[in-house]
This record gives structure tokens, C-alpha cells and sequence, in this order.
């Protein structure tokens, strides 16, 4: 498909229906989410997922300035519309203008208020869709920063670098039509061929009918890794006090300003209020100096019982998923992702003894600025969102695992309210288990292990 090159300098079309951005919300604009529930497999590491209904609603993000990322989301855009009518697309507002013009039909724009849009976010947005890079994925995992259930997101790698992103983009009809189709039914593909009036009716109440040659049979679905969270709350030493509640906890300011991390995990990336705590973050938890020149002091607490003073730059507590970022440039080890755990890594440490711990993902780690820190504050950031105002002395941050409720999962079994975050991999069902698609992003992307010199 050829597509017009992109121009920053489109607006809203007022003319033609098929060029309409709906501004959300309207009331009843779009459908109720489609009910999505996960399946233990026989490889009992990977998920499977099914649809009790055809999905309806595709948020669709992209890496911010790239033109060539924004044709092969309009190009994305233009197949799912043509080819599955009945689904609707949802953008970003910037994006939506920049887009609308060029697709078949009328497309929605997120709202701007930030509780508007968490309404849509969860009440009708079925599946997330990215084109980019990690930081893209970031950004939308980030979108539900105070849900305990995220949609499925589907990944295309088209980033820097892309250890997150699992597809290519030349992958992207195969890809949308295995999530589309994951747990269809069979009654299609045996009734359409009969003449019997019963087995017409049958057909006409079936919600798949309308997609006659996509069905995959009943033991292909798209594959499901479940990616932990940290589960996170910020306390001041206010919330300490006697005439405030002790579970109050501190909202603070954001900023996407980060030495490391430059992508702010916000809705609209110029309002960078935090959700109110505790919230979710998929990478990681940084206390850092920051501008100060003194070693930060930080105690740390496991489990309710004191572990040690750090005394170093900053700590990291990472997600598996966020072991190859900061953590893994701080010396951090690398995590397989569907290992329930959580790292704590120190950042430039005055102590060579001080080395990263690997913890259960159900460990409660508190994290508090000693009253003898030099400095007044601590920078802290959340999956790159950094807080406008330092923490000050005697403030905590306290951190532990999300329960994503696969302990509850048996063989077979099916539930619709896991936490984590369900990104779709590649492959069907029933791939040998020595394709593993962490390893090749390991040896591919990371060139781990890899000896120095040239032709290698």
C-alpha cells in the first residue's frame, strides 16, 4: 500500500466523514472493552489468549518525531480499517491530527483531561498497539501506572534499539490477524460450508462470522509473556504525622527530565501529574543525587528489617523487564522476565562490598533518606517520570512486587484478572520450547557474551 508522505501541518477535517476525528469522550462513541482472559499452556511459561468477543477498540501509539514510523502507523492504520471495519482506532490527540486525513475512516482522538482519558483507558481500549522503540512501550505501559490490569500489547520494533519490541513491522498483517483471531471459535469455519438453514442462523449469531477464512483452529493463539510490576507508594515525612493519615502518601510533579531516561511516562506528555499512589511501574524505581554533589544516604529495609545504609550515588529496584536498562549499566545482573523477582542495585557505591541483590517478587522493600543525608533531597523517578521536588529527609519510598495471580493459574485453566503486563510474542501455540525469544534478543540485540574485535 502506498500512502501519502507524512505533513506535520494537517488539522481536523470538518468536511468529509471519512477524514472525522471523534473527540472522546462521547457517549457512547465506543463499545464496552471485549473480555480477554489468559490460559495456562502445556509449556506452562508463556500464557495464551482468547477473546470471549472480537476486540473493538485498538489504541494505536507511536515513536514521537519520526515521520517514517508515522507512514507505517498510517499504513497499519488503513489495513486494520479496511480489512477489520467492525474495529475502531484510537490515537493520541497530536497524532490524530497529523493522521485522520489519510485513513478510510473516521478515527478517535484520547481525551486531554487526564480523568477523561483513564476512563477510556480502561472501560474501552481492548488492545495497545506501538510502533517504536522501548520507550514507546514504556510510555503506554505507563498510561496504566494506577491499573492493576493492563490490556495485551502488541510491539513493533522500530526503535533504536527494540529489546522490548517483539515483532517487525514487515510482520504486522500476520501479527494483528493472530491477536485478532486468538480464541475464536470453531463454529465458523464448520458452518460456513453447510446450506442448512439452522447452521445459517448459527453463523449469523456467531461474532467472528464476518472474518470467514482467519480462523487459526482452536489450539492457536497468540502467546502471552506477563511482565511483573513494581507496585509503589512515596511518603513524606508529613504523612508521618500525627494530624495526617499514615496512609496518605505524596503526589508529587513529574518531569520526563531524567539522566537516563528521557521518555516521560505520562498521558499527555506535557502534564506530568502522577497518578494518585500506589501505582505500577514496568522498569524501574531510581533514587539518585542528582544535581547535588554529596553521595546520597539511603536505608534499606527488607521485609520490615533493616538491611543496610547505602552510601553511593543512587539504588535502582528493577523488574525483571527493566534488568537490561539502568540497572544493567550500574553493574545490575540480567533477569529472565518470567522470573518473579526484583533487583535492587546500587549506583556507584562508596562501598566495593556493596553488591545487587536479587529478591522475591512478593519482598517489601522501604527505601529511606537518612536525617544525616548532606544533601536536603533525593531524586526519584518512576519508569523515567522523576519528581519535580526532591524527597526530602526522613522520606520513603516503599516498593514491592505486583501479585499478577498466576500461583491461582492451574494447567488449562483461564482468568481474566491477572496483573502485569501481557505483551504478545511471537509465534503460535506449540513452538518448541527451546525458542525462546528472550535469548535471541539477549544474542541479538545485547550481543551478550560476545568477544571483541572485527568480523565478529
Amino acid at each position: 500500500m502506498r500512502v501519502r508522505p507524512f505533513s506535520a501541518q494537517r488539522a481536523f477535517s470538518r468536511t468529509a466523514r471519512r477524514h472525522e476525528v471523534i473527540e472522546l469522550p462521547r457517549a457512547g462513541a465506543l463499545p464496552d472493552r471485549s473480555p480477554s482472559t489468559y490460559q495456562a499452556t502445556r509449556q506452562n511459561d508463556l500464557l495464551g489468549l482468547h477473546w470471549r468477543s472480537p476486540l473493538r477498540t485498538v489504541l494505536l501509539m507511536k515513536k514521537e518525531e519520526a515521520p517514517q514510523v508515522t507512514n507505517s502507523l498510517i499504513e497499519f492504520a488503513y489495513h486494520v480499517q479496511t480489512t477489520y471495519p467492525d474495529v475502531n482506532l484510537v490515537f493520541e490527540p497530536s497524532v490524530a491530527r497529523s493522521v485522520h486525513e489519510q485513513l478510510p475512516s473516521p478515527i478517535y482522538a484520547l481525551p486531554t483531561q487526564k480523568r477523561e482519558a483513564e476512563q477510556v483507558l480502561h472501560d474501552n481500549v481492548d488492545l495497545i498497539t506501538t510502533l517504536g522503540g522501548d520507550g514507546t512501550i514504556l510510555h503506554a505501559a505507563g498510561l496504566y501506572a494506577n491499573s492493576p490490569r493492563v490490556p495485551p500489547i502488541l510491539a513493533f520494533s522500530m526503535g533504536t534499539l527494540g529489546f522490548l519490541g517483539e515483532w517487525k513491522f514487515a510482520e504486522y498483517k500476520r501479527a494483528f490477524r493472530e491477536v485478532y483471531m486468538s480464541g475464536a471459535s470453531a463454529t465458523v469455519e464448520q458452518t460456513l460450508g453447510s446450506r442448512g438453514t439452522e447452521d445459517i442462523t448459527r453463523v449469523a449469531d456467531d461474532p467472528w462470522a464476518s472474518l470467514r477464512g482467519k480462523f487459526m483452529g482452536t489450539d492457536r493463539h497468540a502467546r502471552i509473556l506477563l511482565r511483573h510490576r513494581l507496585k509503589v507508594s512515596v511518603h513524606t515525612p508529613a504523612s508521618f504525622s500525627s494530624s495526617a493519615p499514615s496512609s496518605v502518601a505524596k503526589k508529587p510533579i513529574l518531569t520526563g527530565k531524567h539522566p537516563s531516561l528521557a521518555t516521560a511516562q505520562t498521558l499527555a506528555r506535557g502534564n506530568p501529574k502522577l497518578p494518585p499512589s500506589p501505582l505500577y511501574a514496568l522498569n524501574e524505581i531510581i533514587l539518585h543525587r542528582g544535581r547535588a554533589p554529596h553521595l546520597t544516604q539511603i536505608g534499606i529495609s527488607v521485609n520490615g528489617r533493616h538491611l543496610t545504609d547505602a552510601i553511593a550515588d543512587g539504588l535502582i529496584v528493577a523488574t525483571p523487564t527493566g534488568s537490561t536498562a539502568y540497572s544493567l549499566s550500574s553493574g545490575g545482573c540480567i533477569v529472565h522476565p518470567l522470573v518473579p523477582s526484583l533487583i535492587l542495585t546500587p549506583i556507584s557505591p562508596r562501598s566495593l562490598s556493596f553488591r545487587p541483590l536479587i529478591l522475591p517478587a512478593n519482598a517489601e522493600v522501604m527505601l529511606r533518606v537518612a536525617e544525616t543525608n548532606r544533601s536536603e533531597g533525593v531524586d526519584v523517578s518512576i519508569d523515567g517520570m522523576r519528581m519535580e521536588e526532591p524527597l526530602g529527609r526522613g522520606g520513603e519510598v516503599r516498593i514491592t512486587g505486583e501479585d499478577v495471580g498466576l500461583r491461582a493459574l492451574g494447567r488449562g485453566e483461564k482468568d481474566t484478572n491477572l496483573g502485569g503486563v501481557p505483551s504478545i510474542v511471537r509465534g503460535a501455540n506449540g513452538v518448541s520450547r527451546g525458542e525462546d525469544h528472550w535469548v535471541g534478543g539477549l544474542n541479538g540485540l545485547l550481543k551478550f557474551n560476545y568477544p571483541f574485535g572485527e568480523g565478529v
